[in-house]
């Protein structure tokens, strides 16, 4: 039996309001999180660069249709399926890169951290002092959280920057893919082993993959897979510089100059929570995070100085096109100019009332 009472009435009043006003783009957002929600129950979280480029990409197609824009999901795909090359690109060649025909080094930077560490690691220090194995405290649940964020921070970044500030955008992907080159070069040139692999080969005494071993034990059976040997995009030894380390500090270096005060703060904290989780973790000796701090601050240097010659540059050739369009204006001569001037006709001075002659009066 139908309600026909007012309030039901205005109910399907409003009801039928929404409906007409759905339209085709409104479902962009729900079929978007439907198939992420999806590929989460069957594969897991995504950690490969490539898997997280594509859903940001659909992320921002979904955002662009939903907005209305006719061509907005196109410039959406200009301006990120090369992106996306590059990174897969990237993630190919650093797999092939760790099949090189010289052995990886590790007596260096176990040297460099034992005179840091005063006669040992940093890194068995650390562990002998806060880890309990079978038993995670909070920190280490801090530490993995840090250090999963490598894998979408920059990317979520890129497309804040993308929506609202594109000129930044580029200085900050130009800086990001020059040092993601340049450590693969590195990968490739000096392949050189972490501290867990030390460990294995028994050149550290043992020593655990804390953020691996706290993701294995957490129920995330799909979330451990970034740490399994065997993917071809794996590269264990791809341990200098510490990418992990270069991206938080490139993130420091490009928005402190702008930054508030609290904004600082983070800035300044990210990059030291990731040095102490990747020490701590097993996963980078602190050389390898000093070289990838120096590699951040030369490419972010190099970019900005680059993109202010490049400002320059702009500017003063809009200006001077400018100013040859003021000096064209100014040397025509206008139409009017050229019209023939008319002679002047000499006019009679006004008499005075007082020295005008007396006329008569009639009448």
């Amino acid at each position: 039996m139908i309600d026909s009472s007012p309030s039901a009435a205005r109910s399907r009043s409003l009801a039928h309001h929404a409906l007409a006003r759905l339209k085709p783009r409104h479902l962009a957002w729900p079929l978007f999180a439907l198939a992420f929600w999806r590929y989460l129950a069957v594969y897991g979280l995504p950690y490969a660069n490539d898997v997280v480029f594509l859903w940001l990409i659909a992320a921002l197609v979904a955002a662009s249709v939903h907005s209305g824009g006719r061509k907005g999901w196109l410039r959406v795909l200009r301006d990120w399926v090369p992106v996306m090359a590059v990174v897969w690109v990237y993630s190919a060649l650093r797999g092939y890169g760790a099949h090189t025909p010289w052995r990886p080094h590790y007596a260096p930077q176990i040297a460099f951290d034992e005179v840091l560490g005063f006669g040992q690691t940093w890194t068995v220090r650390l562990q002998h002092w806060l880890y309990h194995p079978g038993d995670p405290q909070w920190y280490d649940y801090a530490a993995v959280t840090v250090y999963m964020s490598h894998f979408f921070v920059v990317f979520v970044i890129l497309a804040v920057l993308w929506k609202r500030d594109h000129a930044r955008f580029r200085r900050f992907l130009s800086s990001y893919l020059t040092i993601t080159f340049i450590g693969f070069v590195t990968y490739v040139l000096y392949p050189a082993d972490p501290p867990w692999l030390a460990a294995l080969e028994g050149h550290l005494p043992a020593v655990n993959r804390v953020v691996a071993t706290v993701l294995d034990n957490s129920g995330l059976h799909r979330a451990g897979t970034i740490f399994e040997n065997g993917s071809r995009f794996a590269n264990d030894v791809a341990a200098m510089p510490s990418l992990h380390a270069a991206y938080p500090m490139m993130i420091a270096l490009a928005f402190w100059p702008k930054a508030g005060r609290a904004l600082r703060i983070l800035l300044a904290a990210y990059p030291l929570a990731m040095a102490f989780t990747l020490v701590y973790g097993a996963e980078h000796f602190i050389i390898d995070i000093l070289v990838g701090w120096a590699y951040a601050w030369a490419v972010v240097t190099l970019v900005n100085r680059l993109a202010a010659r490049w400002t320059v540059h702009r500017t003063a050739k809009r200006t001077a096109a400018a100013g040859a369009g003021s000096a064209d204006t100014a040397g025509s001569t206008p139409a009017d100019a050229l019209a023939p001037v008319a002679p002047a006709v000499p006019v009679a001075p006004a008499v005075p009332a007082a020295e005008r002659p007396a006329t008569a009066r009639l009448g």
